[in-house]
């Protein structure tokens, strides 16, 4: 089974099972073993989820100001936890392949494997959310016509990036391609970068 055949499910269901009950405080009930790749996909889109609804959230006209400060520490948090969740997944792929021969001519790819995977598991919310939009009983006949447009467009976008992360992970495996993982460094989140901390 292709990698994004198996992650891209595990994103739907993520995205199914916050739907439930479609709150920003639920907690997450990952129904994977801890440790596993399925495991961190589900945590990841979960956070990806949670985040896309902060992000309608705060972007309410009449939303406190108060409460708007406290959801975007939340949002910062979450981004923070994003990023760190890609780094565990390209670790996952870096343990996986560390053995491989690289092959002399091989080449570096412009982001690894686990930040095209974080675009997939975005992409899924995309695709759900856009679906949504095409199915609402209260929109107009021309609002989901042009909804139903550009859900064409997002489900040829999960084709092409699939088709696109597997190429990269299967060069990978032999030896074409070869990773290097850089840490993010978000200076902002840093006392000691951020000048704004480190000067108080």
């Amino acid at each position: 089974m292709l990698f994004t055949e198996r992650a891209f499910p595990i994103f739907e269901q993520a995205i199914k099972d916050y739907h439930v009950h479609d709150n920003i405080d639920q907690p997450m009930a990952n129904p994977y073993e801890a440790g596993t790749i399925e495991h961190d996909l589900y945590t990841k889109n979960w956070i990806d989820t949670v985040q896309w609804h902060f992000e309608d959230v705060i972007r309410d006209p009449q939303i406190d100001p108060a409460e708007a400060l406290v959801l975007k520490r939340r949002i910062d948090k979450s981004n923070q936890d994003r990023t760190d969740l890609v780094e565990t997944i390209d670790s996952w792929f870096w343990t996986k392949y560390k053995d491989v021969k690289v092959k002399a001519d091989a080449t570096i790819n412009t982001e690894s494997p686990a930040w095209a995977v974080d675009r997939l598991s975005i992409l899924a919310l995309k695709i759900y959310h856009m679906k949504e939009q095409v199915e609402r009983t209260d929109a107009t006949d021309a609002h989901k016509a042009t909804c139903q447009k550009k859900l064409e467009v997002l489900l040829e976008q999960r084709k092409d990036l699939s088709t696109a992360i597997d190429q990269l992970i299967e060069d990978i495996e032999a030896g074409k391609k070869y990773m290097k993982v850089y840490k993010q460094m978000k200076m902002y989140n840093d006392p000691d970068t951020n000048p704004v901390l480190y000067k108080k």
